[in-house]
């Protein structure tokens, strides 16, 4: 009885209030919609006023009620009047719901909003014989989406494919309402189409109330699309807006079959020589990257071994040369498609000289020598002898041959176009003859102070090897100090004691001729004697010659010999006969000082001889003769540097 009464009060009201509204008007405005993040409060104005009545009613009910959007049934969530204000129990707003009046109505404010509160909330106002008024806010409840994943197919796509293929998927979570995805290929949508464009969209929708939409592409793709980007496009509704996200860009791998390819000399640079290492390379716009087989075009059948798009050639020679294949690896339905190459090994032989080795010529003749070179390129050929050049291109002309022909010569073939290949090759010239000897005289005039020795040179040229042999006369005392060869030349030296003329002859022989050379040398006076001549004839001059003792005059010349020794060859001797001159003139006052004393008798003139009691052989003997045309010849043999001493050695060759 009880729940009747409590039932049938309000449905009393409710009839009894409905009756008095044909008395008065209320007029209600609330907004149509109202939106709101997750989780921030949300505020449902309602506002009223009366019409057509003299004053406010003064008893008003004010009630909320929600609903779920497409559901036919309600349910009251607050109820007001001037006396009391109640939030229903047992509601999914318990204690999340409060209202707020003021003059122009009241609102009705939830906290915490949940994707659960998206639905139509009713505001009924009841004046009773003001009458009364029902209107409703759709609120929208919205919560952004997680950032989108997108990933491409782990392997490759075909192009031979002849149906659209899985190209990526694209993800996103956690959002409301529904979010929507959009696919982009290198920033311009992509909108689905039979036989190109296909995209599969599956949506999620979580015991939270959150939704997730996996979208998967596919296309059918085409070898242009392997520089291409995709990515997906999120839009989700925020309040008074529609935002979108756009994910990372993805390339995929794109697999299509070689059409064009290219094989190319890789190393080394330039020309090839035999002996060098080559490298060809082979290159193909399939992907992935062919299986690449080599040949030459001579040996089709025969596959080289090379290491994946290169074919090592190592040390080649002229036989490697020829027209070399790359081939891609036929697949199945697979249209063969191959590139050629030609190399060139280039050669350069061994010179090969003509004579060769060794070649002899008799004196005067004339020889024409070459050389020459198989080459596959133009060569240069230059001839060298002692390392200077005698001669260009592939002969060499030796015309009238002589000794200094004679030697090693050696052509240098070289490639211009490729420096690093050349030759070379050599011939030895042994020209045969008679002796030469050295010097253009046959007989050669000397003069030599007797007493000293005398260095006579001889040097023979010659094939074979001429031998010296020496005839000396007038002297006994001579012999050979020195005697070598070598293979273009003989020298012998000897030393002959010139005590009177001299007639030296040089013999040089061999197999093929004779050749003398005559040394005839003439045995002059000691320069000592005319300087002692010389000095006698000073002292007559001063009529020094009868106040000089034997002895005085003997060490007198002693001394001026011993001062010519010692400067001669010295360059000074003018220099030392002014001294003389002054010591002689030191001695006349001396002497004639002791003569005006009485100390020294002087009455001889005329010749003085100066004499020991028993000569022998050693005996120097000295003969003073006015004889004034042999000073001047004395002084000037002095002045021209007739300065040897009495134990010189002079070499003449």
């Amino acid at each position: 009885m009880a729940f009747l009464r409590g039932a049938f009060l309000p449905l009393f009201l409710h009839i009894f209030l409905l009756n008095r509204s044909v008395w008065g008007k209320v007029e209600l405005t609330m907004n149509d919609n109202l939106e709101a993040y997750l989780g921030d409060p949300a505020e449902i104005p309602c506002h009223y006023s009366f019409a057509g009545v003299n004053e406010e009613p003064s008893f008003v009910i004010i009630q909320w009620f929600v609903r779920s959007a497409g559901n036919g049934s309600r349910m009251r969530i607050f109820y007001s009047d001037v006396n009391q204000q109640i939030v229903d129990n047992n509601t999914d707003y318990t204690g999340r719901i409060e209202v707020t009046s003021d003059q122009r109505g009241n609102t009705l404010l939830i906290q915490n909003v949940q994707l659960s509160d998206e639905k139509e909330f009713f505001c009924q106002v009841n004046g009773q014989e003001a009458g009364n008024a029902e209107r409703k806010t759709h609120l929208r409840v919205f919560a952004p989406p997680e950032a989108s994943e997108i990933e491409g197919v782990p392997n490759g796509i075909s192009v031979t494919n002849t149906m659209p293929s899985k190209v990526a998927s694209c993800e996103v979570r956690n959002g409301f309402p529904k979010p929507n995805i959009t696919w982009y290929k290198d920033s311009e949508p992509l909108v689905p189409k039979v036989g190109q464009v296909n995209v599969i969209t599956l949506v999620t929708r979580e015991y939270r109330g959150f939704y997730s939409v996996q979208s998967t592409l596919e296309y059918r793709i085409l070898k242009e699309d392997k520089d291409s980007h995709f990515s997906c496009e999120v839009s989700f509704s925020v309040p008074g807006a529609i935002r979108t996200r756009m994910s990372q860009s993805i390339n995929v791998t794109v697999h299509y079959p070689t059409t064009m390819m290219e094989l190319w000399k890789d190393s080394p640079q330039g020309l090839v020589k035999e002996g060098d290492t080559v490298e060809l390379r082979c290159q193909g716009d399939g992907n992935p990257p062919p299986v690449f087989v080599f040949s030459k075009e001579q040996e089709p059948d025969v596959l080289l071994e090379s290491r994946g798009d290169v074919l090592i050639l190592p040390s080649v020679s002229r036989k490697d040369s020829g027209l070399y294949q790359c081939r891609v690896l036929e697949s199945a339905g697979q249209i063969e498609v191959k590139e050629e190459v030609t190399l060139t090994v280039h050669y350069l032989d061994p010179a090969v000289v003509v004579p060769k080795d060794l070649e002899y010529m008799n004196k005067g003749e004339n020889l024409v020598a070459s050389c020459n070179a198989l080459s596959s390129l133009k060569t240069v050929t230059i001839w060298y002898k002692e390392g200077k050049q005698v001669g260009h291109g592939n002969t060499l002309h030796l015309n009238d041959a002589t000794y200094e022909t004679s030697g090693q010569y050696v052509c240098e073939v070289t490639v211009p176009s490729l420096p690093s290949l050349h030759t070379n090759g050599s011939v030895h010239i042994v020209v045969q003859g008679g002796p030469q000897l050295a010097g253009v005289e046959d007989e050669i005039q000397l003069e030599e102070v007797a007493g000293r020795s005398l260095n006579l040179s001889c040097e023979a040229r010659g094939h074979p090897l001429p031998s010296i042999t020496w005839s000396i006369t007038g002297s006994q005392n001579w012999q050979e100090v020195m005697s070598k060869a070598n293979d273009h030349m003989t020298h012998s030296m000897v030393s002959v004691k010139i005590n009177s003329d001299v007639s030296a002859v040089c013999n040089a022989s061999n197999s093929q001729g004779t050749e003398v050379k005559v040394f005839s040398i003439k045995a002059s006076k000691h320069l000592f004697l005319i300087y002692i001549e010389h000095m006698q004839v000073k002292l007559s001059d001063l009529k020094l010659g009868n106040c000089l003792t034997n002895e005085s005059q003997l060490f007198f010349f002693l001394l001026i010999y011993l001062l010519l020794c010692a400067v001669e060859g010295s360059g000074v001797i003018i220099v030392v006969i002014i001294l003389c001159l002054l010591l002689l003139a030191f001695l006349g006052s001396v002497v004639y000082f002791l003569h005006k004393k009485g100390k020294i008798p002087c009455g001889r003139s005329g010749k003085q001889e100066i004499t020991k009691e028993k000569p022998t052989k050693d005996d120097i003997v000295v003969e003073m003769k006015n004889n004034p045309k042999n000073e001047d010849a004395v002084l000037l043999k002095a002045v021209n540097g007739e300065k040897k001493g009495p134990n010189d050695q002079v070499t003449v060759v």
